[in-house]
Formats: structure tokens, sequence, C-alpha cells
């Protein structure tokens, strides 16, 4: 069976740079794979994507070595399990406020008796190259549980949700942490408050021996983010990737001569 790279390399302080999926589209899954990043994130949160196109996103993801990791549409047992049935090697849960949410979400991600995961059929053991028999057994050690942290309110319960046995990483979504505060949405946060939230979510991290992780804008960000300490470091989408490329070339280009 597989190891789950990713885990091992934030549980070991080592950072992880990845990106997010927001086409539904194998094709675009396995090309962004291609490129080399430690790991993809399908968003079933705000892309357009059901359930069968993401167990074929999963499939393409791991031809390479990438962790094919899922961002559920809402935080539910049945939401969970049905991923990581498709073949998912991480969820994250987003907007987790609360000690009960976390406590949710590890044990929708485990099975007994660690968790409530049920076994059934799926895809899971073709995605960590297994059997089945190896893959209930070893699944636990390996799934990749992450909360995200987008509101004001989780920073007040950090110890508490990331005091949850189980918990391996936070997972920081700038825009809608700052549209809590009422400031403006920025991948780039200028706001002092932000800054000091994230000073504190860092230290509460260290301190709870979970991974750290962000989403940032561009390739200086991540690189000061991995700087600081951070370890989960992810960059924009593969939407933003072809806008911003089709953009460049387009105002680079001209034709008004």
């Amino acid at each position: 069976m597989l190891a789950n790279h990713v885990k091992q390399r934030i549980k070991s302080g080592k950072p992880c740079f990845g990106s997010l999926l927001n086409f539904g589209d194998p094709l675009v899954a396995e090309m962004m794979a291609a490129v080399g990043f430690e790991w993809l994130l399908v968003d079933g949160e705000h892309g357009p994507i059901d359930l069968a196109t993401m167990a074929t996103m999963f499939a393409a993801i791991t031809r390479y070595p990438v962790a094919p990791l899922v961002r559920v549409h809402a935080l539910s047992e049945e939401n969970v399990k049905r991923v990581l049935d498709a073949g998912a090697w991480g969820v994250l849960a987003p907007n987790v406020k609360t000690r009960a949410e976390a406590e949710l979400l590890v044990a929708a991600c485990n099975y007994p008796p660690k968790g409530v995961r049920s076994l059934g059929a799926g895809r899971f053991a073709l995605s960590f190259k297994t059997d089945n028999a190896t893959y209930f057994r070893r699944a636990n050690d390996e799934i990749l549980t992450i909360v995200q942290i987008e509101h004001h309110e989780a920073i007040r319960n950090l110890d508490a949700i990331l005091s949850v046995p189980g918990v391996d990483a936070c997972y920081v979504g700038p825009n809608d942490f700052c549209a809590s505060l009422g400031l403006e949405p920025s991948l780039e946060p200028p706001h002092r408050e932000f800054h000091e939230a994230m000073d504190v979510l860092l230290k509460a991290c260290q301190r709870h021996e979970v991974a750290a992780g962000i989403h940032c804008q561009t390739a200086e960000t991540a690189n000061r983010r991995i700087r600081e300490g951070w370890r989960l470091v992810g960059m924009v989408n593969d939407q933003r990737f072809l806008v911003g490329a089709a953009r460049a070339a387009r105002d680079a280009v001209k034709t008004d001569l």
C-alpha cells in the first residue's frame, strides 16, 4: 500500500506545496498532477464536481506521486465517507469553528474503533495501489484529516479544535477569514487583524503539533509562509492559473499597430 507522503512530511515538520482543482475535469487534474505538485485538492465545496467525476480525477492524479485530497461541500459523516471510498487520500472540512465539528471530522475519517467510518465497496484500495484488506488495516494511518479555519470564531476555539486527537493539519482560507471580520477579502490580506490572528494560529499549531496550512496567491507569499513555519501551503487553483496565463499572453501581444 502506498504511504501518504504528504502526511509523512508534515508530521516530520517538512512543508508540502499544492494547489486546488475547481474544474471538474480528469484531464485537467492529470495535467496539474504532471506538473509536480505534492498534493492537489479537489474542491467539492465551490467547484461544480460530482462524486463520479471526483473518483476519476483521483485516478488521474494518482498516476503521479501526488496526493489527491478533497474539500467536501459540507461536513457530515456521509459526505466524508463517500469521498474516501472514491479514493481521496485526505479530507478538508470547510469552516470548522468548534471542537465538536473537529471530532465529527476525525470520526468520519477513521474506521472503528478509532472512528465510525463504515466498511464497504469503493475504489479506495485502487487509489493506494493495494487490496481491500490491507487498506482496511492501514487506512487510519494514511488518511489526512484537515480542518479549515476561515472564520474569526475559530480563533477563540483553536486550543479546543487543534487538541482533538487525529487532527493532522489546519488550513486557512484568507478570503473568508477576512470577510468574517468585515474586512475586504483577499488572498494577500494587508489587514493587521488578519496577521495578528495568523500569529495566534501558528503558535497554537506548534503547541498542539498540528501542521499549519494556508492558501496563497503568489509564489513569493508561499515561500514566505514556508519560512515562517507553515507546512501545508497551497497556491490559487487550476482556474486562476489558466486565466492568469491567458491574460498575461493577451496583455503582452499588441495588435493596435
